[in-house]
């Protein structure tokens, strides 16, 4: 499964001239965390979290503040605000590698870019919500894509728990390969058994 599997699209977005506010009002009605920014040419430039929107923003009670430095005026456009460059992963990156980004480097969001054009975004809550996806519609998902490969009657497919098994009548190695990586490349199908129906 590639990052391109599994990313949505089109994508909200923010430009570097984007007032703060606008972009505080983007994140808090789509329920969003990351809004990636783009030129005006559709290029990724960076992104604008919840924590660059927050930082800075708020003013000391204005009661105590006699017992503070004055406060600068925080910013108020996206440009000076926003985290650039952005980490983003190509489109073709392997899900496993892009999961594994997201984890090291406490990433919720992260564009998804054919060299800096942007393509779309893959969030955590994107991740989980595939898990989520009820197994008869995968096994569904995976009959369909058998059928279209070959006979659809030489098939048998369930899942469990994301799980996939599929049973063959014929006993071709080829075929099984082929039929694994069909099912493991299905959002939400976490892994893949294929054996030939003879061997049980």
């Amino acid at each position: 499964m590639r990052a391109r599997d599994v990313m949505s699209s089109p994508v909200v977005t923010a430009t570097p001239a984007t007032a703060v506010k606008d972009a505080a009002g983007l994140l808090a009605s789509h329920g969003f965390t990351t809004l990636p920014v783009v030129s005006e040419d559709g290029k990724l430039v960076g992104v604008v979290t919840e924590a660059d929107i927050v930082r800075d923003r708020f003013p000391r009670d204005a009661r105590f503040r006699h017992l503070h430095t004055a406060d600068a005026p925080p910013p108020n456009i996206v440009a000076d605000v926003m985290t650039s460059p952005a980490t983003s992963v190509d489109a073709g990156t392997d899900v496993v590698d892009l999961v594994s980004t997201m984890l090291d480097d406490g990433i919720r969001a992260l564009p998804v870019v054919h060299g800096d054009e942007l393509l779309g975004i893959i969030t955590r809550g994107d991740l989980v919500r595939l898990l989520t996806r009820d197994d008869e519609v995968l096994a569904t998902d995976l009959r369909h894509r058998l059928e279209l490969y070959g006979d659809p009657t030489r098939w048998t497919v369930t899942v469990h728990n994301g799980t996939a098994t599929i049973t063959d009548e014929l006993n071709d190695p080829t075929d099984h390969h082929v039929a694994e990586v069909l099912a493991t490349s299905i959002p939400g199908i976490t892994s893949a058994h294929v054996n030939h129906r003879r061997d049980h």
